[in-house]
């Protein structure tokens, strides 16, 4: 019960954090996510922004709408096939995301402060081995 109720807790801390920041710029976490995604790779369709976040391509959907009518996103038929949707920031989605990802980046390092760099690789091995047991991914 310690483990997963630090882990738990932990959790909601940065969670709300995160909102926090974001909330500021009217922005959801899911929204942020997929801005970060096409900051990484500059053009995505929605099946592969849905690949990458692991939502619903009706999630999906509804984030990129949001996103686009804020003025964040823009949608384009690709040249190559009309059917598939090419989806980028805009200038103004480039400006807010390289605004907060410094923040937020800056916000989980804040969190990790009081951890050598040993301890930091031996807390991400030992999460990333019970990830995988709740994924049920065996080693």
């Amino acid at each position: 019960m310690a483990v997963i109720g630090r882990v738990l807790r932990l959790a909601s801390l940065i969670r709300r954090e995160t909102d926090d920041l974001l909330a500021g710029h009217d922005l959801t976490r899911a929204e942020f996510d997929v801005l970060c995604a096409l900051r990484r790779n500059t053009v995505l369709n929605p099946g592969q922004i849905s690949r990458e976040m692991l939502s619903s391509g009706a999630a999906i959907t509804k984030r990129l709408d949001r996103l686009a009518r804020t003025e964040l996103v823009s949608r384009t038929a690709s040249e190559r096939d009309r059917r598939v949707v090419q989806v980028r920031l805009t200038a103004k989605g480039v400006r807010l995301i390289d605004h907060l990802l410094p923040r937020q980046l800056e916000s989980e390092r804040a969190v990790l402060e009081n951890l050598s760099e040993p301890e930091r690789s031996e807390l991400a091995g030992l999460l990333g081995t019970v990830l995988q047991t709740v994924e049920g991914v065996s080693s």
